[in-house]
């Protein structure tokens, strides 16, 4: 994506204009619904957090600091609406819990093709085995090549914190997957890079 063609469309939707808004949706959609899809477990819960980004987006064109890159504006509003999704997910688990509304179901690794395209199955599966707060973590850095500084601001926690995820979620991708060398983990890397 072009960041002058986002800051245009931007300005456009800050005056209102939904046609601009709806541009930007197409060309975002991929990039956010293949970080959803690794950060939400259920194809039900990525459609209401995917609408909730967009609509986020929307209200709070007000608030966006042309100062700071368009994609770490938009990833950050991802991540803010899976943690708000989380939040609502577990109070409403805490509240029928009692009464079993919920069954436990067993993982299926059913991904769509848009959030597997470019990746290896056997690193895929590995990473959805991590930990909510690694699996954010690893995607943000494989993914969209964010530095360990630049995650910290987004997840709003300590560098030191997102260290500690850091190498913990590597540990466990090793486990998972063997040695996990290097050339593998680039793999992940330029699949993060690839135009959607």
């Amino acid at each position: 994506m072009e960041s002058k063609y986002m800051y245009q469309l931007l300005q456009q939707m800050i005056d209102g204009d939904q046609h601009a808004f709806q541009k930007m949706y197409e060309a975002t959609y991929q990039d956010v619904y293949r970080t959803v899809c690794f950060l939400v477990d259920h194809q039900q819960d990525r459609e209401d957090v995917m609408n909730e980004i967009y609509m986020q987006m929307w209200t709070s064109l007000a608030n966006y600091d042309i100062s700071r890159p368009f994609q770490f504006w938009l990833h950050g509003l991802v991540i803010r609406q899976v943690q708000r999704f989380r939040v609502k997910r577990w109070r409403r688990c805490r509240i029928f819990e009692r009464i079993r509304i919920f069954s436990r179901e067993e993982h299926h690794w059913d991904k769509p093709t848009v959030m597997t395209e470019g990746i290896d199955q056997e690193i895929s599966q590995a990473i959805q085995s991590l930990t909510d707060k690694q699996r954010a973590v690893i995607i943000l850095r494989f993914f969209h090549d964010y530095t360990l500084e630049e995650i910290a601001s987004l997840l709003n926690i300590p560098l030191g914190t997102v260290k500690s995820r850091y190498h913990a979620a590597l540990q466990a991708l090793r486990k998972h997957v063997g040695n996990l060398p290097l050339e593998r983990m680039e793999t992940i890397n330029a699949y993060g890079t690839q135009n959607p």
